[in-house]
């Protein structure tokens, strides 16, 4: 997932965790229960096993505020769900996702409501192809 301030980009992974694939956008609700309320339903209805949750890592590999943020998140997160939690390095995957769909010719408009989820995607895939080798 891609937590951010207002919007989770969320991922799946397919069953033979080979492929991930963009799967939605959840808005952040002021409460921070109730997000972790919509995750644990997702991940009840979708048989998740593991929560890959992106690290928002300055380029030099340093944390900086959102990094911090993110951190703290996970820490509550993990007493929340009923799934594993893991941080993995998304540097960069925003950008990627931006250029991909521009490259698709997505319009201004669409790619705002598509970014966090195909972000998401990017990094879940980084992570399966870490655990595999990059054989996929």
């Amino acid at each position: 997932m891609d937590w951010g301030e207002r919007r989770v980009g969320i991922a799946l992974s397919d069953e033979g965790k080979v492929i991930a694939s963009p799967h939605l956008v959840l808005s952040r609700s002021r409460i921070l229960k109730d997000d972790f309320n919509k995750l644990a339903d997702l991940i009840r209805k979708n048989d998740v096993e593991l929560v890959i949750v992106g690290l928002p890592l300055n380029l030099d590999g340093s944390r900086g505020t959102a990094a911090e943020k993110v951190l703290e998140v996970v820490s509550l997160m993990q007493e929340s769900l009923n799934a594993p939690v893991v941080i993995w390095d998304e540097r960069l995957s925003t950008a990627e996702a931006e250029r991909i769909l521009i490259g698709g010719d997505v319009s201004r408009k669409k790619r705002k409501t598509l970014i966090d989820r195909v972000a998401a995607a990017i990094f879940l895939q980084a992570f399966l192809d870490s655990r595999s080798g990059g054989k996929a």
